[in-house]
């Protein structure tokens, strides 16, 4: 390992955590201040820990093969986002099989903040793009 891919990793492991912490604390404030009296399948840790993991696996390959000499890293980012989004649709199961009349905050607790998260992890990659 070289040690521009550890001090890489290491930033943005802390970038990760922080937005991670402000965007839950904020959905964490609405839910609990519009949507008190709703029980929800899905817990909003789950989501936070699922998006967690899977941002931090896409950018840690992507790390990965940037800092080993791979230049060309787009078609394993897209297929790396292709696979999340399949794991998307596995982690949604219960919603989507077990439908209730909540299912729509559910999904919309899920998607707001994969799309937020799906932004940070472009802007983090087009970084370290643009790094070299």
């Amino acid at each position: 390992m070289n040690a521009r891919f550890i001090k890489r990793e290491t930033n943005f492991l802390l970038l990760l955590l922080t937005f991670t912490l402000l965007v839950f604390a904020v959905h964490w404030y609405i839910l609990f201040h519009f949507f008190s009296g709703v029980d929800l399948i899905l817990p909003l840790y789950t989501i936070y820990g699922f998006h967690f993991i899977t941002v931090l696996i896409v950018y840690s390959i992507v790390n990965f093969k940037f800092s080993s000499g791979k230049k060309e890293i787009f078609p394993l980012f897209m297929g790396a986002t292709l696979f999340k989004m399949i794991l998307c649709i596995v982690f949604l199961l219960p919603v989507l099989l077990n439908p209730n009349e909540n299912a729509t905050l559910e999904v919309f607790n899920f998607f707001i903040p994969y799309f937020l998260y799906l932004a940070f992890e472009i802007v983090n990659i087009t970084l370290l793009l643009k790094e070299e």
